[in-house]
């Protein structure tokens, strides 16, 4: 009994001490159900995060080298603009202001708040899943990809996060390709770095929060078609070619923001 009570005790103090380690998960864990019901709160908590990305943004001048989206939406349009989770906080900002993007977001409620900041940063906001294959139709991600495609075809840009949540991280997964071959039009990999951050290690994707007062990078891949006629194996290869693309462009905008900060 005294080996079950220490024992037992030994599991409270653990748990005790994790809580006092993460404070404010522990508290955003408490307090996200009741925000997730108050419209009120999630309206006023979105506009200071979109004001404070405009911030972030305007006090990040872009370095040499940095990657104009103008020339790209130019050329591309109507496009697919992929990114990865946990880098694309800033995506919004890049976007040349009037130019309509439709972006991507799960049906979760802790992707509620960041599609209302999308919004407020001008984004039109699509609701769904797009990535895991078999798992895509319950969370609305068939009826999502349709939304998408016809959105292409009225010659609008979309944005899209490639990776799965809580997926492998930095790996595409098969939704954006699948867009791609729908809609018969190019995916570009995007990728926005800033030389001050900071890496939230304990995330399943490493999500880099961009701090102020520092300088930014823009760096485009080159597009990626998708065939109509894709099969199996040609869509995993584009799969993979969508991830090494878009790898390959966050590791450059790094080296740019890191090589002149």
């Amino acid at each position: 009994m005294k080996n079950e009570a220490a024992a037992a005790s030994t599991v409270v103090d653990v748990k005790a001490e994790t809580r006092n380690r993460r404070p404010f998960k522990a508290l955003w864990r408490r307090i996200r159900k009741p925000l997730a019901r108050s419209r009120v709160v999630k309206q006023v908590v979105a506009s200071l995060l979109a004001n404070g990305i405009r911030f972030i943004s305007f006090t990040n001048p872009p370095v040499k080298g940095s990657h104009d989206p103008r020339k790209a939406i130019a050329e591309h349009t109507p496009a697919i603009a992929a990114l990865w989770h946990g880098q694309h906080i800033l995506g919004p900002t890049i976007n040349p202001p009037k130019h309509k993007l439709v972006a991507l977001f799960s049906r979760s409620a802790d992707a509620e708040l960041n599609a209302l900041v999308a919004q407020k940063l001008g984004f039109d906001v699509v609701r769904g899943s797009g990535g895991r294959e078999g798992h895509s139709a319950k969370k609305g991600g068939a009826a999502a990809l349709i939304q998408l495609k016809r959105t292409i075809d009225k010659g609008c840009n979309v944005a899209m996060i490639a990776d799965i949540p809580h997926g492998k991280p930095r790996e595409a997964g098969l939704g954006i390709v699948t867009l791609a071959k729908l809609a018969g039009r190019p995916i570009v990999p995007v990728a926005i770095a800033t030389s001050r951050r900071r890496v939230l290690e304990r995330t399943w994707d490493k999500t880099t929060i961009n701090l102020p007062f520092g300088r930014s990078a823009v760096v485009l891949g080159d597009p990626i078609h998708v065939p109509a006629d894709a099969s199996d194996e040609v869509m995993e290869e584009k799969r993979r070619e969508v991830t090494d693309a878009l790898n390959l462009a966050t590791r450059d905008a790094y080296k740019l923001v890191d090589k002149q900060s």
